[in-house]
C-alpha cells in the first residue's frame, strides 16, 4: 500500500491541471452517514423509504415527513472537514488542483477551503422559496418549527437536487469542461455506480486516472492506478 501512495504522490507531483470527483466516502470519515453501505441511510428503517422521502413527488405531497427526515438526516452544519477536504483545498491553493466536482450536499469541501467547487447534487447551503425565490441560509431552514416558509408564505425548498429531477446543466457542463482539460483525475469515495454523476468519467482524455475507493469500481481496469483503502489514510501523506 506504501508502494502506491507513494505512486500516488509522483502523479501529483508530475500534474498541474487535475480535476477530483468525490462521492459520499469523501464525507464519512467527518462523520456524515453515506447512503448505500451496510450502515448507510438506505439500510436503516424509517415510516417511508428513504429514496421515496428524496423525491420530487413525495416532497411536493408530503412536505411535512419530507423535512422531518431532511432535517434529522441531511443536517450537515455540526460537521468539519476531514484531512481528505483539507488537503484538496491545500491542493488547489498550490495551483494543482483545478477543481472539485462533488456528488455531496454537505458544503464541507467550501469549509476547508476550495473555491471551485461542482456541487452535481446541489448543497444544503442553499435553499429558496418557491414562491418568490428568495434565498435562506442553512441555519433558517434546520432550526425551523416543521415546514420552512417564506415570508411571503411560500415554501422553502433545499437546493439539493431530488430523485426525479435533473442536474444542473451549467454544473454538469462546467464539471464537463474541467475534466476534459485535466491531465489527472482523481476519483474517489465513490462506487461510480449512480448516474449520470457516474458517466462523468468518460469525458477524461489526460494521462492519469487514479481511483481511492474502500472497494472495487466498474472502472478500475481504466484506471493507472487503483487505491483500496480509507481516503483519510491516502490523503494524510500528500
Amino acid at each position: 500500500m506504501e508502494d502506491k501512495i507513494q505512486q500516488f504522490k509522483e502523479l501529483i507531483n508530475q500534474s498541474n491541471n487535475i480535476v477530483f470527483f468525490g462521492g459520499a466516502g469523501v464525507s464519512t470519515e467527518s462523520g456524515i452517514p453515506d447512503f448505500r453501505s451496510k450502515d448507510g441511510l438506505y439500510n436503516q428503517k424509517y415510516k417511508y423509504p428513504p429514496e421515496e422521502i428524496l423525491s420530487h413527488s413525495f416532497f411536493m405531497s408530503y412536505t411535512d415527513e419530507f423535512f422531518k427526515f431532511y432535517k434529522e438526516k441531511m443536517n450537515s452544519l455540526k460537521y468539519e472537514p476531514n484531512v481528505t477536504h483539507i488537503k484538496l483545498a491545500k491542493l488547489e491553493k498550490e495551483g494543482k488542483l483545478k477543481a472539485v466536482i462533488t456528488q455531496n450536499i454537505d458544503g464541507l469541501h467550501q469549509k476547508a477551503g476550495s473555491k471551485n467547487v461542482y456541487e452535481l447534487h446541489g448543497s444544503v447551503l442553499r435553499n429558496y422559496c418557491m414562491k418568490c425565490n428568495k434565498f435562506y441560509d442553512a441555519e433558517y431552514v434546520f432550526n425551523s418549527d416543521s415546514i420552512p416558509k417564506c415570508s411571503c408564505g411560500g415554501i422553502i425548498k433545499p437546493d439539493v437536487v431530488l430523485y426525479e429531477e435533473s442536474l444542473n446543466e451549467e454544473t454538469l457542463k462546467n464539471s464537463i469542461i474541467a475534466i476534459q482539460n485535466a491531465d489527472m483525475m482523481i476519483v474517489a469515495g465513490t462506487s461510480l455506480t449512480v448516474y449520470p454523476a457516474s458517466g462523468l468519467i468518460n469525458y477524461f482524455r489526460g494521462r492519469n486516472l487514479v481511483l481511492i475507493n474502500k472497494d472495487s469500481t466498474p472502472y478500475d481496469n481504466r484506471a493507472n492506478l487503483v487505491i483500496n483503502e480509507s481516503l483519510g489514510k491516502v490523503f494524510k501523506e500528500i
